[in-house]
């Protein structure tokens, strides 16, 4: 078998989460599990949410809660994004909460409601700033109006989403929030109440408490992950994935040897280096190697030299401390004081932590402790 996996540890999950229904109450916390729980597994990490507090899940597709539903987890699930009309039965079929912002997904939520005899709990997304789904402002009252006037359809939420929430002296994010509250009152000034109201991302939970509204919707610091490095030490976070390989080979190569495709990278002394059985098929960026990237081999930070190619990727170890094939790897976590985190990798390759735990392959087993 490969000697490369992803350790997920529950234990720090349910702690984050726990943590989190405490600093938000007494808003409810939805759990974000999409995307395969941010390449964490969505099955144990749904069912470890629920188990330590989370009040709702959120998906961004319908695959993803009915292999919810299939699993046997009966909690609340939000769907982030408005299906296709035709995926409206499968939703009502798996007790999914639909979100919805344009009138074709309206009415084919009340049409698959009706079908089914029932009266379907949808939330109304509105863009308040993110220019990217939802429903225009000057739309929301008229799509608020047509859910209530429907029998088969519940007004169960209203919601936005913020931009720039991790750039926490950034002014935009009290916009949207003074923006939502104007939107809200408008719709209570309509007889529109008693739905949940929500904006607040994991960053939002961190910097604006006014955010709050009644629903917190955290993904990232779920997961023990800061939104940003601005973020870090907010919350006494417990990152839950540590990515794991063993040294396959060592070879003694002499000064000036150039290493890996392209050449990029050149000894500068007599060196140990060591082929690691991880590469970009697995999700492990190529480019690490060429922006300082590094691992941690018998408790010291050893240099990636050069590109990673598709399975393997080679470190410079020096001569310092001496390698052995079958020697632990680690590539992301900790071992003994030192660690390397997904903000640290993040940073190297101009890009956002959420991006390096969701890109990991298939060939990559998770294992849960």
């Amino acid at each position: 078998m490969r000697p490369t996996w992803a350790d997920i540890n529950l234990a720090a999950i349910a702690h984050n989460v726990r943590l989190l229904v405490e600093h938000v109450r007494p808003a409810k916390l939805c759990a974000v599990v999409k995307a395969d729980a941010y390449g964490h597994g969505i099955i144990p990490v749904a069912r470890t949410a629920v188990e330590a507090g989370a009040h709702l899940l959120a998906v961004a597709l319908v695959d993803e809660g009915r292999r919810i539903r299939e699993a046997g987890i009966e909690a609340p699930v939000l769907l982030l994004s408005e299906p296709r009309p035709s995926e409206f039965t499968e939703v009502v079929e798996h007790r999914l909460i639909p979100t919805v912002y344009q009138g074709e997904g309206l009415a084919a939520a009340a049409a698959a409601a009706a079908a089914a005899g029932l009266r379907l709990p949808v939330h109304l997304k509105v863009d308040t700033g993110m220019a990217r789904i939802g429903a225009r402002p000057d739309e929301l009252m008229m799509l608020a109006d047509a859910i209530t006037e429907r029998d088969t359809l519940e007004l169960a939420g209203v919601w936005t989403h913020c931009a720039v929430a991790d750039e926490p002296t950034n002014p935009f994010t009290s916009y949207q929030i003074k923006q939502f509250n104007h939107l809200l009152s408008r719709l209570r000034a309509a007889d529109h109440y008693g739905f949940c109201r929500h904006i607040a991302n994991s960053a939002v939970a961190i910097t604006h408490p006014n955010g709050h509204f009644d629903m917190v919707r955290c993904g990232i610091t779920i997961y023990g992950i800061p939104p940003s490095p601005a973020l870090a030490d907010r919350l006494p976070l417990q990152p839950a994935m540590t990515i794991r390989s063993e040294v396959a080979m060592v070879k003694t190569i002499a000064a000036g040897t150039p290493v890996s495709y392209g050449h990029h990278y050149t000894a500068p002394s007599d060196t140990q280096l060591a082929t690691i059985p991880i590469g970009y098929a697995d999700g492990w960026p190529r480019q690490l190697g060429l922006r300082g990237g590094e691992v941690l081999i018998g408790g010291h930070r050893r240099l990636i030299a050069g590109a990673v190619t598709m399975d393997q990727l080679m470190v410079d170890c020096g001569l310092e401390h001496p390698v052995s094939p079958g020697d632990e790897v680690i590539l992301l976590g900790r071992q003994d004081n030192e660690e390397i985190t997904a903000g640290e990798i993040a940073q190297l390759l101009g890009t956002v932590a959420y991006e390096i735990v969701c890109r990991l392959g298939h060939r990559i087993p998770l294992r849960y402790f």
